[in-house]
């Protein structure tokens, strides 16, 4: 799929984030859908607008023109960005090791002994 294809490195600011998140729901749309669809309070359509154009200078929008209305849809997936983000959360605060990412997530009280069990069942599965 062409989205899986995207090796941009750059990470999205927590406002364009939040466009993203509404994009990767919608899978594709216009400016006014994509404001609309936007969580309480929802931004002005123009600075939707401006974080769309910036999204598509990051190569993480693509822009559909269809005569005077643009539709937008995302370039990068959303499990593909989600992916690099925990990439670089491991290498940026536990030196790479996914192994000291669980351990704080267990220490943190974010994990518990159900998830780990859920969590090796599927690294069983994926191992036959």
């Amino acid at each position: 799929m062409e989205k899986e294809k995207v090796h941009n490195e750059k990470m999205l600011t927590k406002a364009e984030e939040q466009v993203m998140q509404t994009l990767w729901k919608m899978e594709q749309g216009g400016l006014r859908e994509i404001t609309e669809a936007m969580p309480k309070p929802q931004p002005h359509s123009n600075t939707v607008a401006t974080m769309l154009k910036i999204l598509a200078e990051k190569d993480f929008v693509q822009i559909t023109n269809l005569g005077r209305i643009n539709c937008y849809s995302p370039k990068i997936s959303k499990k593909e960005y989600s992916g690099r983000s925990i990439s670089k959360i491991g290498k940026a605060y536990f030196d790479g090791s996914y192994r000291n990412m669980v351990a704080a997530l267990i220490e943190n009280k974010k994990l518990n002994i159900n998830d780990l069990e859920l969590l090796l069942n599927e690294l069983k599965k994926q191992k036959q």
